[in-house]
Order: structure tokens, then C-alpha cells, then sequence
């Protein structure tokens, strides 16, 4: 958040009040029967105008009572990915002891702007807690940083809309999105050549290496590792043939970079940064596609590295990695991996840059 935004919420009144269609009506109606009463000096007038003045200053009263005492709470998706609709859980606790609260709007504050989606509640009795959800996508992919709530009613009459904003930071981070992909066929060794098919603990002995999340524990060596100090596995020719490293080229213009840091949306909107958030969605799929299937996946870029390993663990690793990585310049240099597997290299489409490596399988998205 910004200084400027800071000064605006500090300067922003704690309610806001917004009339609705009867309410327009109501104070309209309200104003000409006061105009009438002062006028003609009709008594009969003066008593209808107090009426209504009374359901005005009770409308008020009684919401800013339903509003008091809330407590809200969100609970996001354990995974979102761009693109793709996703569940937000939305909790209200209703703190006051004996008062009901009714007809409560909650809405997301994103940049202190409210999103397109609101969640309401009936009633929330004294004490309860109420949970509802709704649906929402976001189209590319990042960290997206909530604010906080805007809890909003129109009880008891409908004639205003009271709203007040609270304060309750969280992120979410938004993954790339997942294609289905075919993985390329792995490069011909002279070594172990013909049995990446056969389980890799079942290969020659190849050497020894540190574990890795996602290793087979039978694999651990226990005499190294006693010697050691440090776990150490076993490692066979044919899982040195199943490790593959994606190599993502994040290079763009400058004018593209300091569009997409400034947060300008025409001009994040380009060819080039569509080309860059192609290249990682395809990055991300290989990687799940080639984890899924038994291999040793490592992630590099300009400005990123994520090494060797396995499992589950490993492609929330590389898609939160996918994730965060911003656009740069050729001027950072491409770090560099050098296992003993396969390369692919994924580049956006219509981008040129240098110092792009030698690859075995090449993905131009």
C-alpha cells in the first residue's frame, strides 16, 4: 500500500452512507411534507413529518447495531491457479452477546477496491459464527494482496446503505495456469541407454548424493550417511536419466518491464507479456507433467533457481517459484543448472534475447 492510499484511509470517514432507490424517495417525500407543515402550519403535517424524521433516525440507530461487534475472516482455496474459478470462504462471527445482526453484505478490498463478488447473511445470531463462499477467478497469475473487508446493511428499512471498512491483510498467490502436455522423449545416453523404463532404484549403481524431498527412503545410504553427518542416497544410472531441468527464458523489453512493475494494465496487456505468461504456463505444465510421471524436475531463470527433486513438494516448490518470477531484462543473466539429465528451454514467442543456453528439447509458447 501506498503513502497516498495510507493518507486516503486515514482521511476517509469511519461510516459511509449511500441512499437506495426508497431512500431517495423516502427523504424526497420527507423534505416536501416539512415544506407543506411550515407552509400552511398544518399540526396534522407536523406529525406526519415527525413520523418519518423518527424512521429515519431509528433506521440509522439500528444499523449501525446490527454492524457493531462483527468479526470476519477469510479462508482461501489451498491452491489457485490463474485462470481457473476458485472457492473464497468467508466466516462472520457475530460478537455481541444478546443482538442479532441482519441482512450483513461482506465484500474483498483489494487496493481498498471492493471486488465483484459479495457474500450476505441473513440473520447471524448473538454468539454464532456464519460461513459462506463465493466464486471468483483471477486471469493472471501472482500475488494478490487483500486489505481487508467492507461489511455493509441495509436493515431495517432499506432506505440507506451503511458500509464500513476493516482492516485484515492476507495474499494469495495465484498459480499459472496447467495445460496437458506431452513430455518430449529424453535424449539417447551412451550409458544406461534403453532403461529409463525400469525403476530406479533397480539400475546400476551410479554414486551418492545428498537427499532430496521426495527420494525413497530404501535408497538412503547408512554407512555414508553415519560417516557423514548428513543423509546421503544412492544413485543409479537410471535415475540420473529421469532428471530434466526447465529452463525459462523471463527476458522482455524494458518499456514491457516497467509496465508490468508499475501495475499498468494496457500495457501488460501486450503481445510480449501475453508471450511471457504463455512460456510460464507451459513451464509450469511440463514440469507437473514430467513430476507425475517419476522425474527429477529443476526450475531456472533470470533471477530464479529451484533445484533438483520430487513429488508434490516439489511442483508447489516450482509453481510458486512460477508463480512470483518477474519480467527482466536481458541485462540479468540466465542461471545456468547443470544436471546430468535433460534440458528444455521454454521461450515466449516473438521475443529475441541472448544468452539463451543449448537445450535438448526447445518450446517456443
Amino acid at each position: 500500500m501506498t503513502v497516498w492510499q495510507r493518507v486516503v484511509r486515514r482521511l476517509r470517514p469511519p461510516r459511509r452512507l449511500r441512499f437506495t432507490r426508497e431512500g431517495r424517495w423516502f427523504v424526497f417525500l420527507t423534505l416536501a411534507i416539512g415544506l407543506a407543515a411550515i407552509n400552511t402550519g398544518n399540526n396534522l403535517l407536523y406529525l406526519l413529518l415527525a413520523w418519518l424524521l423518527s424512521f429515519i433516525i431509528a433506521s440509522g440507530v439500528l444499523s449501525e447495531l446490527t454492524m457493531r461487534g462483527l468479526g470476519v475472516t477469510r479462508r482461501p482455496a489451498p491452491e489457485v491457479f490463474a485462470g481457473q474459478p476458485f472457492l473464497m470462504e468467508i466466516a462472520v462471527e457475530n460478537q455481541k452477546a444478546g443482538l442479532a445482526s441482519f441482512s450483513i453484505e461482506i465484500e474483498d478490498l483489494i487496493d481498498g477496491r471492493p471486488l465483484d463478488k459479495k457474500c450476505y447473511f441473513l440473520k447471524i445470531p448473538p454468539g454464532r459464527t456464519q460461513r459462506t463462499s463465493y466464486r471468483h477467478t483471477f486471469s493472471r497469475r501472482g500475488r494478490y494482496v487483500f486489505d481487508g473487508f467492507r461489511i455493509a446493511t441495509r436493515f431495517p428499512f432499506t432506505l440507506f446503505r451503511k458500509s464500513r471498512d476493516t482492516n485484515d491483510a492476507s495474499e494469495v498467490i495465484v498459480l499459472p495456469r496447467l495445460h496437458p502436455v506431452v513430455r518430449p522423449t529424453p535424449r539417447p545416453r551412451a550409458i544406461g541407454a534403453g532403461t529409463s523404463q525400469r525403476a530406479g532404484r533397480r539400475g546400476e549403481f551410479f554414486g551418492l548424493r545428498e537427499y532430496r524431498d521426495g527420494d525413497d527412503r530404501r535408497d538412503i545410504h547408512w554407512r555414508s550417511t553415519a560417516r557423514t553427518g548428513r543423509v546421503v542416497v544412492r544413485e543409479v544410472h537410471d535415475e540420473v536419466e529421469r532428471q530434466i531441468t526447465i529452463v525459462v527464458d523471463n527476458a522482455v523489453p524494458v518499456a514491457v518491464v516497467r509496465a508490468l512493475a508499475a501495475g499498468e494494465r494496457l500495457r501488460a496487456d501486450a503481445p510480449v507479456a501475453e508471450a511471457l505468461e504463455r512460456a510460464v504456463s507451459m513451464a509450469a505444465s511440463h514440469a507437473s507433467a514430467y513430476l507425475e510421471a517419476g522425474w527429477a524436475v529443476a526450475v531456472t531463470a533470470r533471477g530464479l533457481e529451484v533445484p533438483l527433486g520430487r513429488g508434490r513438494v516439489q511442483l508447489a516448490k516450482i509453481l510458486r517459484a512460477l508463480a512470483l518470477m518477474p519480467a527482466v531484462t536481458e541485462a540479468q543473466p540466465l542461471l545456468l543448472l547443470d544436471p546430468r539429465g535433460d534440458r528444455l528451454l521454454v521461450v515466449p514467442a516473438g521475443v529475441a534475447a541472448s544468452g539463451r543456453p543449448h537445450a535438448d528439447h526447445l518450446v517456443e509458447a
